[in-house]
């Protein structure tokens, strides 16, 4: 991954040290918890507590009650931040922000470009963890309750005695261009009929990337591609993606505009640079924060100016 794309990633920046050797200590997050030192970040329906500033606000562990489920994140590696380097981190989701009436919360999609590198890795982090912790309540083994453990990253199934660790679903997100270097955009069946992005799939068991960038193309386009070229990743907690971007192009012999699979897609269309410029007020790309919008933008040579 070129630095100049990776800049254009806003949620793969960091500045934490996950401290993973830390979560072996079964008393870690009591200790964190008794520590005025630590900061919490609460999170409330897939929201983060904002501070007056818009960035997010990390509380004193004595300033708000312990939830059932907290996660440590590790400590901020940040020289810029209100806190000092070293500042052990927890997240913890809130069921009811009844007592916090009057504080301002921010969704990840919006916000992410606006948050420092600390911030916006703390909030991708947390909002992972924690989507997985909430859809792993019962082991997906014995349908049991799991517990958990090593501060908040792993369930385990106590009736069997298995561990359950978070996971990640791997997705390809794919620019395709023509000969004529033209970038093929797709409406997705979801979306309003105005929104266009670039193709994506999940990545299938038993299947390389490379691969699922062919299949998935095809599938969801008719149009055959070949030499996937890789770009970057970038995590997507939406609820529990990694969104692996590529460049590709149409196979040799392909010819036509594709056809919609018309479950999933709903429109194609190829657009030239200067074509994409010319339909900025008739359609809308993907937001900032996303890595649709960061390869669209690498094709097109420059940042585009059109909100989401």
């Amino acid at each position: 991954m070129s630095q100049s794309f990776l800049s254009r990633l806003p949620l793969s920046r960091y500045e934490i040290d996950r401290d993973h050797l830390a979560r072996e200590d079964p008393h870690l997050l009591d200790r964190l918890w008794r520590d005025t030192a630590t900061r919490v970040l609460p999170i409330f329906d897939g929201s983060a507590l904002l501070s007056a500033e818009g960035s997010l606000a990390l509380l004193r562990p004595d300033a708000i009650e312990r939830g059932d489920t907290s996660v440590y994140l590790g400590r901020s590696t940040s020289t810029t931040g209100p806190e000092p380097v070293g500042t052990a981190i927890v997240t913890m989701e809130l069921h009811d922000a009844g007592h916090f009436a009057e504080a301002s919360w921010g969704n990840l999609r919006s916000i992410a470009t606006r948050l420092s590198a600390r911030d916006v890795g703390l909030f991708t982090e947390a909002l992972s963890i924690l989507n997985w912790h909430s859809s792993h309540l019962f082991s997906p083994r014995t349908g049991e309750p799991t517990v958990v453990e090593k501060a908040g990253w792993v369930r385990r199934d106590v009736t069997s005695n298995i561990d359950v660790f978070p996971r990640t679903d791997p997705a390809i997100i794919v620019g395709v261009t023509d000969n004529d270097d033209r970038l093929l955009l797709g409406s997705n069946a979801l979306w309003e009929s105005n929104r266009y992005s670039l193709l994506a799939g999940f990545v299938e068991p038993g299947e390389s990337l490379e691969s699922a960038v062919e299949r998935e193309i095809f599938e969801e386009s008719g149009v055959p591609v070949v030499d996937p070229v890789y770009l970057g990743s970038q995590p997507w907690p939406f609820p529990a993606s990694l969104m692996l971007g590529f460049m590709a192009s149409v196979a040799p012999g392909f010819s036509g505009p594709g056809t919609p699979d018309g479950t999933e897609i709903l429109d194609l269309r190829w657009f030239s640079r200067d074509e994409l410029a010319a339909s900025l007020n008739d359609i809308r790309l993907p937001g900032h924060s996303s890595i649709a919008r960061a390869i669209i933008e690498h094709w097109y040579g420059e940042p585009i100016d059109q909100q989401s």
